[in-house]
């Protein structure tokens, strides 16, 4: 069955996608991962439109930043600066 495949995951957290199942994936291509309760799934980053990619940009950023927050890597700045800050993004 072509759409099945079981993988395991390496000491690294690695994963080889199967042969079979890389028929229009190319080295280089950046995948999706999507992890929902006991799922997962894969997707080639370009499937996504303009806005999901910007979407993801930002919950990236935010990600990093709320782990400088925990670690007290930050600094505080008042109201305004923030909103001018948050154009140049």
């Amino acid at each position: 069955m072509k759409n099945i495949a079981i993988i395991k995951i390496s000491s690294k957290g690695q994963i080889v996608i199967p042969q079979e199942m890389r028929d229009d994936l190319k080295e280089g291509d950046k995948l999706v991962m999507i992890k929902n309760n006991e799922q997962i799934i894969l997707k080639k980053a370009d499937k996504f439109s303009k806005a999901f990619k910007e979407d993801l940009e930002f919950a990236k950023r935010t990600e990093d930043a709320w782990k400088r927050y925990e670690k007290g890597k930050f600094r505080e700045v008042n109201f305004e600066d923030f909103i001018e800050q948050l154009k140049r993004w």
